[in-house]
């Protein structure tokens, strides 16, 4: 399988595997984006751009609402966004984005992960110079020069576009992901995106096994139990 495979499986993987993480993942995004300005979709881009962002994932609407409604209610939570980056078993490299209010607790919560799993921090920088930052969008169509078409004339920079069993899946400059959004539907009334967001993609995957494997699991299903944890970014291939 080719790379559009392993992104979309592992897209799809993190969605599946951890639904009520992902609601809170959200759930957070909503509020902030609510309060940083008009808790109106309509009259907040960024705040309407989160909330597509959610429905792609399958984020519930009552999610969705009662994230909007907890910021009209005058809520105060401030948090703040930290990036840790670190090198996991084998030689996998992992990076753990957070939203906090505390960020005391959480680097604790974090650095626990690690050490328990044999895996160990690194400084800022130590393993983002290995990752690029891509907008993806994965929908089924097939016709990548039409595609084409269509993302070049809403101006988007367009990394790659590959297409694989009727799916295909489109890499961007990740400021242009809502460009690259409006191009699609502009080909395909009423798109369901099995994935829209902005992520990072490792330059090379490593395939781990035995202890490591295990090790990597280990650290994996920690750092999805600290609530402030809202992404996680590797290296590693699962062999199927």
């Amino acid at each position: 399988m080719g790379r559009a495979h392993e992104v979309r499986k592992a897209a799809m993987d993190k969605t599946n595997a951890a639904k009520t993480k992902v609601y809170s993942r959200f759930g957070k995004e909503i509020y902030i984006a609510a309060k940083a300005g008009v808790p109106d979709p309509e009259m907040n881009l960024g705040l309407k751009k989160v909330i597509e962002k959610a429905r792609a994932n399958q984020v519930p609407a009552d999610v969705i609402k009662r994230a909007v409604e907890k910021a009209k209610g005058g809520s105060v939570e401030a948090y703040t966004a930290v990036r840790y980056e670190g090198f996991g078993p084998g030689n996998s490299t992992i990076i753990v984005d957070c939203l906090t209010d505390n960020v005391n607790r959480t680097i604790t919560g974090v650095r626990n992960c690690f050490t328990k799993s044999k895996s160990k921090l690194g400084i800022s920088g130590s393993v983002s110079h290995l990752f690029d930052a891509v907008g993806l969008l994965v929908f089924a169509f097939e016709d990548d020069e039409k595609m084409l078409d269509a993302l070049i004339e809403n101006d988007c920079n367009v990394q790659d576009i590959e297409v694989e069993e009727g799916i295909m899946t489109l890499y961007v400059d990740p400021a242009d992901l809502y460009k690259a959004k409006t191009a699609v539907e502009s080909l395909i009334t009423d798109c369901s995106f099995d994935v829209l967001e902005t992520t990072l993609l490792p330059h090379d995957y490593v395939t781990l096994g035995g202890d490591e494997l295990d090790l990597y699991h280990r650290l994996m299903n920690m750092l999805d139990e600290v609530e402030d944890v809202q992404n996680v970014y590797h290296n590693v291939k699962e062999e199927e």
